[in-house]
């Protein structure tokens, strides 16, 4: 495995358009890592943008799991970018459990979070063998209220559990407020 870069920071921080610019202005071969799936207007805008923001030259694989499976036969790049890894953990609970979240034990959360480790640590090694450099982005999700609800208890939890998963595994991590990086490792 290359080089991991973790960009985290708050919704609409600025965070992916510091970690894109990170690689934008260099003249490398690049896959951008797209982990969602726009059902409304909403997110179908949201793509459109990031689309519109991304160079021409970079290559884009739109998913979110069986990476292992996905990636074989996939060109070496110089950098990987994913953008989120929220979005992709929000997609990977809902094929794990459906809509059962507030029927679930605290074992099978427990599994599911194990589960979704393991397919993030799947996801790393994939694209640590098909390129220099990995960036990542997520959402810093740790700094609100603690939610009302049952699922969004479950996935602040979980998603702070996995990006600290990758920050222990990342060489350097950003944190980006209002538009502005800090390295912190």
């Amino acid at each position: 495995m290359g080089k991991i870069i973790l960009v985290s920071g708050g919704s609409r921080s600025g965070k992916s358009a510091f970690a894109e610019n990170m690689i934008k202005e260099q003249e490398k071969k690049v896959l951008y890592i797209a982990t969602s799936i726009p059902y409304d207007e909403e997110m179908k805008d949201r793509v459109r943008k990031h689309r519109e923001r991304r160079p021409a030259h970079w290559e884009t694989f739109e998913g979110y799991k069986n990476f292992h499976h996905e990636f074989k036969g996939l060109n070496h790049y110089d950098f990987m970018l994913l953008d989120c890894v929220t979005i992709m953990v929000s997609n990977l609970m809902l094929d794990y459990s459906g809509e059962n979240f507030d029927n679930m034990t605290k074992e099978q959360i427990n599994k599911m979070e194990s589960w979704i480790i393991e397919r993030v640590d799947e996801f790393m090694e994939s694209a640590g063998s098909h390129c220099e450099s990995l960036i990542m982005v997520t959402n810093e999700v740790g700094y609100g209220i603690v939610p009302e609800n049952k699922l969004s208890r479950v996935f602040r939890d979980i998603a702070g559990r996995v990006n600290q998963h990758i920050a222990k595994k990342s060489q350097e991590v950003y944190l980006v407020v209002c538009g502005v990086d800090l390295k912190i490792k």
